[in-house]
């Protein structure tokens, strides 16, 4: 068998590996992009949980922030 040959066929199970390793490697990315995938769409959901309690809370903050006021300027009004 001459050099040449060897070399080859050292060659040839090199890239035989290679090729398994970036099949592997292939597999392994498309399961974590879709794992990536369900956990932003899960964050996505939670944030429009809390704009939503964060919408009810601006809704009764500003009355219950009135009616401080009103009951602050009758306090004082009724001091005097």
């Amino acid at each position: 068998m001459e050099w040449a040959q060897v070399l080859v066929i050292i060659l040839s199970v090199f890239l035989a590996l290679f090729l398994v390793l970036a099949i592997v490697l292939t597999l392994l990315l498309i399961k974590v992009t879709k794992q990536i995938r369900s956990i932003t769409t899960t964050a996505e959901k939670a944030t429009l949980k809390f704009a939503g309690a964060a919408e009810s809370a601006a809704k009764f903050a500003a009355p219950a922030a009135i009616a401080k006021m009103m009951a602050n300027f009758i306090k004082k009004t009724k001091d005097k």
